[in-house]
């Protein structure tokens, strides 16, 4: 079996399970379709706490966002394929989808970027972010949009930028005097009523 099967066969497994368990369909398209805005009301909200740690990881977060997009784009020009559903027959697909190339998948790289960013910086609630990470890109298979392949890739350039942005961006001086500099601004637009706290 080549790994191409291989891939086919792990994604038949994890899609099928909709045709047998039909409470997982809404589950899979919650965690494929809506919780990016969970994820994005997390980051407005930590940037808003004010403080500066909750913000330097949120500027780690985009850096390895920015980073892992730009390692997808290159994985593309050496691999491309197109979504499951476009590909196979018979596929349980939930959500509908422009086809083009979904290799690597961009859900997962924007949920391993951030939600390994958070378990780094040692936030509270830390495993349930890695634990939706995983859910989001368990259910990109599920809803017949992605190959295992796809994501596994993604959940790897994701994990991999996250590392090395978490390494550079807190050390970083011109980090902090920019941040410093839009602190000023920010102050001078939106006075601090009181000292808020870390989440």
């Amino acid at each position: 079996m080549n790994l191409m099967e291989i891939n086919i066969s792990a994604f038949r497994a994890i899609n099928d399970l909709g045709k047998q368990f039909a409470f997982l369909d809404p589950v899979f398209f919650f965690f494929a379709e809506y919780t990016v805005y969970l994820l994005a009301l997390a980051v407005v909200i930590y940037w808003f706490t004010r403080t500066n740690e909750n913000r330097i990881m949120i500027i780690s977060a985009a850096l390895s966002l920015l980073i892992a997009e730009i390692l997808a784009k290159l994985a593309g020009f050496v691999h491309a394929n197109n979504q499951p559903f476009a590909e196979l027959s018979a596929v349980h697909q939930l959500v509908d989808k422009a086809i083009d190339n979904s290799f690597p998948s961009d859900h997962t790289i924007l949920f391993f970027t951030f939600c390994l960013t958070f378990w780094l910086f040692g936030k509270k609630h830390r495993l349930i972010w890695m634990i939706l990470a995983v859910c989001v890109a368990l259910s990109r298979i599920g809803v017949g949009v992605h190959y295992p392949a796809d994501v596994l890739v993604g959940a790897i350039f994701g994990t991999l930028s996250a590392l090395l942005s978490y390494a550079i961006v807190p050390k970083a001086p011109l980090i902090q005097r920019l941040l410093a500099l839009y602190e000023r601004i920010e102050l001078a637009v939106l006075p601090r009523k009181d000292k808020e706290r870390s989440l």
